[in-house]
C-alpha cells in the first residue's frame, strides 16, 4: 500500500447514493446520462482537470439504485476533504448524493478492496402505488415466501452462475445469505455475494419469481444452475427494484492469506 505524501495527492474513497430512475447506468457512457459522468463532471469543475475519472466497487445497470455505492478518486488540489466533499455534492443533480471522504492510499481501487456486496429487490403485491412505482416491481400475483427461501437456499455457495449472467472473464460467484421476507403487500429479496454477474441478481429474481408463483420447482431452479444457456430463457425482472444497499470494504483475499500465515 502507497501513502499518500504529504502535499502531494491523496485518495479517496466515499460512499454514493443515487436513484438510477433517469440514467443510463452507473458506468459512463458517450451521450448518455450516467452516475459516473455525473460525479466526475462535478470533480473536473473543482479540479480544472477535463478528463477527471473515478473507479467504483461495481456499475449497477440502467434504472437500478444504490444507497451504498462506493468510489474512489486521487485528488491534486489542496481543497481539504472537509470542504471537498461538500462542494462535491452541491454541484451533483438531485438524484446523487455523495458522502463524507475517507482517505485512503493512494493505490486503492473500490473493485478489488470490495469483499461483499449486499443488494435488495422489491416487490409490491398490493393495489397500484404511484409513490413506491420507481423503487419496486409492482406484480398482481401472490407468492409463496417459503418456497422461494427453500429454492434460494440451493444457491447459496460457490457456483458457475453463467446461466443467470453476462459472463466477461470467469462466472463462479460466492453467494454467501438470501434473505426472503414478507411485510404487509411487501416482499425483500437480499442477497449478499462476494460479487455478481452483469443482471445476475434480476435473472436469481426473475427466477424465484416463477417458484413462488408455483410456475417452476426448487428442482428446475438446481437444474438450470447447471445448465449451458440462460436460465428459463433469460427471463429478467425490471430493474427498478433493484437496490445496492452495501458495499464492504476489506482486506483481499491474498492480504489475508500472508497475515494469517505470519
Amino acid at each position: 500500500m502507497k501513502p499518500a505524501r504529504e502535499g502531494g495527492p491523496v485518495r479517496y474513497r466515499a460512499r454514493v447514493e443515487y436513484d438510477g430512475t433517469e440514467f443510463a447506468g452507473f458506468q459512463a457512457q458517450p451521450g448518455r446520462r450516467t452516475v459516473q459522468g455525473e460525479l466526475e463532471r462535478a470533480l473536473a469543475h473543482l479540479s480544472g482537470e477535463p478528463a477527471f475519472r473515478i473507479k467504483a466497487a461495481g456499475r449497477t445497470d440502467a434504472g437500478v439504485h444504490a444507497t451504498g455505492q462506493v468510489i474512489a478518486f486521487t485528488w491534486h488540489g489542496d481543497m481539504p476533504a472537509s470542504e471537498l466533499g461538500p462542494a462535491v455534492g452541491a454541484l451533483l443533480p438531485a438524484d446523487v448524493a455523495i458522502g463524507p471522504l475517507v482517505r485512503v492510499a493512494l493505490d486503492f481501487d473500490p473493485r478489488r478492496a470490495a469483499t461483499r456486496r449486499e443488494y435488495r429487490y422489491s416487490i409490491w403485491t398490493g393495489p397500484r402505488s404511484p409513490l413506491r412505482a420507481r423503487y419496486v416491481y409492482e406484480l398482481d400475483e401472490r407468492l409463496d415466501v417459503e418456497a422461494m427461501t427453500r429454492a434460494a437456499s440451493e444457491l447459496v455457495g460457490r457456483h458457475d452462475f453463467a446461466a443467470f449472467g453476462r459472463v466477461q472473464h470467469t462466472s463462479v460467484r460466492t453467494i454467501h445469505e438470501f434473505r426472503i421476507r414478507r411485510r404487509g403487500h411487501l416482499i425483500t429479496i437480499d442477497v449478499v455475494g462476494d460479487a455478481f454477474l452483469r443482471q445476475m441478481v434480476r435473472s436469481i429474481v426473475a427466477a424465484l419469481i416463477r417458484i413462488g408463483m408455483g410456475r417452476a420447482t426448487t428442482e428446475e431452479l438446481v437444474s438450470e444452475l447447471r445448465s449451458p444457456g440462460r436460465a428459463f430463457g433469460g427471463a429478467l425482472v425490471p430493474p427498478q427494484g433493484l437496490c445496492l444497499r452495501r458495499v464492504t470494504i476489506g482486506p483481499s483475499r491474498r492480504q489475508r492469506q500472508d497475515k494469517e500465515e505470519r
